[in-house]
């Protein structure tokens, strides 16, 4: 269960990197052939999430941020695919700015989940 916690941990923080950084270029103005990458970036820090919350579940981790984990791993591609219809107009950089928070509270989930993994005591099968 460490490799795997391991791994997936990896992917939440270069997932979420990677979707920062492409998310600064296109609010600069820059890079929108990239979007695709960007909601494929996404897609795996979800999963990298899902697989922590899986793993943490099993580990015995408090099923409300195992829950939290879940709903918010629904709510990150929710909103990246809705955001271009909410608040449109000079107020849609509240929406950015939400979709940026929203991200990074991800990945603060993948970290919190990892810790707690590796914090839990050793279950045998």
């Amino acid at each position: 269960m460490k490799t795997a916690t391991t791994v997936a941990h990896t992917l939440v923080i270069l997932a979420g990197l990677t979707a920062i950084v492409l998310g600064v270029l296109f609010w600069t103005g820059n890079a929108y052939a990239l979007i695709p990458v960007h909601m494929l970036v996404g897609l795996l820090l979800v999963f990298s999430l899902w697989t922590l919350a899986f793993l943490a579940a099993r580990a015995g981790v408090n099923r409300g941020l195992v829950t939290l984990a879940v709903v918010w791993g629904l709510i990150v591609p929710l909103l990246g695919l809705t955001q271009g219809q909410l608040l449109p107009g000079d107020y849609h950089w509240v929406i950015k700015v939400v979709h940026l928070l929203v991200g990074m509270g991800a990945m603060g989930q993948g970290d919190v989940l990892a810790a707690k993994i590796k914090q839990a005591p050793v279950r045998r099968p």
